[in-house]
């Protein structure tokens, strides 16, 4: 086969089509682009929650293409390189229809794909016109086709000239019921339960189940376009949308129905039996594996560890000495979710990373949608009466809707306070406004209990999302050396909520000064040094990578001696967070310490090659950063081969210290 249609991790609407190779022999293209129609005319019978007309009227044009196809091969002999052309311009669009109907049956993402109805059209528009230009090519008169033949390519051909591909009428009355009711949250407003209903029996989600796979698709991608700076725009309807199925799954299915799950953990717990924390250490590192990855010997270790062994120049196997035929590293699945669930089993935390994969703290800065935030208060509000009055089964289904939103990205440091204090936008003035800031900050420093203390933090976040309320805060004597203390002596929650706090804060001009005096430049570089969490370490980058911005922060950073803590974590880090903030951190330090930083980063034998890494591997705004150092290196060591450098410490200026 030369074509491979379900691509692991693949995200909706991406289509990573392969052009068949020159070389390839026109029976081997011609076999594998039937085996493709084939598939794609297996659609036929798949339920489509969106673009229903669009989806049926392409399959039936590839099934007249099939018709074609099969005829061609009963003769097939020596052939012009122009018909080899038409059916390699054939497979990449077949491949992108594959592709297309894929995302438009899956399961999980029938809400988002009726949301993008429009630009699905356009897809099955522009892929029409892709087979059309690609009939147009063949020379059929080469390979002996019947007259009936021909005559279905040329009706296949105007066909898909002419179709029009809009949007299904269905879809955009759907489409305007989700924003009515969208509307409705965002002003405060339980929408009519009926109106619900209609739009999840549309989609076809009839279960808890169902709705719970749409919920944890949205949370994957907003988890990915917080890391896509060209797509934040898409944020908000994201948000939105996960805010109303997170309020329908809850308040709209009464059962929730796990019996498959159940199957799986049973099935789990079996195998867990008589296993041992030993049988899961990386050979390594000896620590618990958190991502476990198979090497061409057969033996496995974690990702992380595995990869510094080869930076450090090695290309054997740890275990065995054996060279490697190859560094590819292929991820054990199946023995991640053993460990997955021997550790929930027993108690064990492996680490944060692999249980929330929201890393990056500029998340939780930026604005989600209001109706997202009218969804919640409403959410909060029918799960907390739910506590107080409902039976026993409403009670217990409650607790477990609370306990499934801590984990979602958009909820995750939001649901626990909103049953103490409203998170609405209009609160937040009512809280400031009742001298509620000054509360706040006595419980953050005195709190009895340490939920209450991390409650105060996240809570200082969010009214910190508001610039005024940033400046009272900043101007509160407490407030800052408290979320500092509590990011020293904090539990693991504790340590992330005053991060985020810090980082918010940081957005207002006058704090800065404020947070360095607080002593937390030290304390972050210890934490870069000690920490192994990946949460912290990634949060704590983006607090340093903020304070860098000013020549002051720049200053305490280089003098704390963090620049080597940076560019190993740089070489060792698997997030990607985490590698933006450094090479942004690095940046900002080179561009307020000149040549001094410059000069000392230039020593590093590891940087150069991390950096191209992230041309290629990183987001699109670290790539453009790691760039731009590159060119500052690349600057300095033209300058010191001409013998014109003079690297000293740029002069100090003065800290204000009140």
């Amino acid at each position: 086969m030369i074509h491979q249609v379900n691509v692991s991790g693949r995200r909706v609407l991406t289509f990573p089509a392969v052009h068949p190779c020159e070389s390839i022999s026109p029976s081997t293209l011609l076999n594998s682009l039937i085996e493709l129609a084939q598939s794609i005319c297996a659609y036929k019978s798949h339920f489509f929650s969106s673009n229903k007309r669009n989806a049926h009227e392409t399959i039936r044009q590839v099934q007249n293409v099939l018709i074609l196809l099969e005829d061609i091969r009963v003769g097939l002999s020596d052939v012009p390189d122009s018909f080899v052309l038409g059916l390699s311009e054939l497979h990449l669009a077949f491949q992108k229809i594959h592709f297309l109907l894929e995302d438009c049956t899956r399961e999980d993402a029938r809400l988002w794909m009726l949301m993008k109805s429009d630009g699905v059209a356009n897809q099955f528009r522009v892929l029409i016109r892709a087979i059309s230009t690609g009939l147009d090519v063949l020379p059929l008169e080469t390979v002996g086709v019947s007259s009936e033949v021909k005559e279905l390519v040329e009706l296949t051909m105007r066909q898909a000239r002419k179709a029009r591909f809009e949007v299904d009428p269905d879809d955009k009355r759907v489409i305007n019921d989700v924003f009515r009711i969208l509307g409705r949250f965002k002003d405060g407003v339980d929408p009519d339960r009926n109106e619900k209903q209609q739009v999840l029996y549309y989609l076809g989600i009839k279960k808890w189940s169902e709705c719970n796979k749409e919920i944890k698709f949205l949370d994957t991608e907003i988890g990915t376009e917080y890391l896509n700076e060209e797509k934040r725009r898409e944020l908000s309807l994201l948000s939105s949308l996960m805010g109303l199925l997170s309020y329908c799954r809850c308040v709209m299915f009464d059962l929730v129905d796990t019996k498959a799950n159940q199957q799986v953990n049973q099935w789990s717990t079996k195998m867990l039996n008589g296993v041992s924390s030993d049988d899961f250490r990386c050979p390594i590192s000896l620590e618990i594996m958190k991502d476990p990855v198979t090497l061409s010997s057969g033996h496995t270790y974690d990702r992380a560890s595995i990869l510094k062994w080869f930076r450090a120049g090695n290309s054997t196997c740890p275990k065995t000495g054996e060279r490697l035929k190859n560094k590819e590293l292929v991820s054990n699945l199946a023995l991640k979710r053993i460990i997955q669930d021997w550790s929930v089993e027993n108690g064990v935390c492996i680490g944060e990373e692999s249980s929330h994969k929201n890393l990056d703290i500029t998340r939780t800065v930026l604005a989600g949608s209001m109706a997202a935030e009218g969804a919640v208060k409403l959410l909060a509000n029918f799960l907390a009466g739910r506590l107080v009055d409902g039976t026993s089964e409403e009670k217990n289904k409650a607790a477990y809707e609370i306990r499934l939103l801590t984990k979602t990205s958009i909820f995750k440091n939001a649901i626990a306070a909103l049953l103490n204090l409203s998170k609405h936008q209009k609160s937040k003035s009512i809280i400031v406004g009742n001298g509620g800031l000054e509360l706040i900050i006595d419980v953050l420093k005195k709190g009895l209990k340490v939920e209450a203390r991390n409650h105060a933090a996240a809570t200082l976040f969010y009214i910190a999302s508001i610039e005024e309320y940033r400046k009272l805060i900043g101007e509160i004597p407490e407030a800052i050396p408290a979320l500092v203390e509590m990011v020293r002596d904090g539990t693991n929650r504790g340590n992330k909520n005053a991060l985020v706090a810090i980082f918010g804060l940081l957005m207002h001009p006058g704090n800065h000064w404020k947070v360095l005096a607080a002593g937390t430049v030290p304390l972050l570089v210890d934490l870069l040094s000690s920490s192994n969490r990946q949460e912290i370490v990634t949060n704590s980058l983006a607090v340093l990578a903020t304070i860098a911005e000013k020549v002051e922060g720049t200053l305490a950073i280089i003098r704390h001696g963090a620049l080597n803590v940076i560019v190993r974590i740089l070489d060792d880090s698997t997030s990607r967070a985490g590698k933006e903030y450094c090479v942004s951190l690095l940046l900002a330090l080179c561009i307020n310490g000149g040549a001094y930083v410059v000069a000392l980063l230039a020593k590093s034998p590891s940087l150069m090659g991390s950096l191209y890494s992230l041309l290629s591997e990183g987001t699109s705004r670290a790539s453009k950063k790691a760039s731009a150092l590159i060119r500052v290196l690349h600057e300095f060591y033209e300058r010191s081969s001409s013998g014109a450098m003079a690297p000293v410490l740029p002069q100090e200026r003065s800290v204000h210290v009140w």
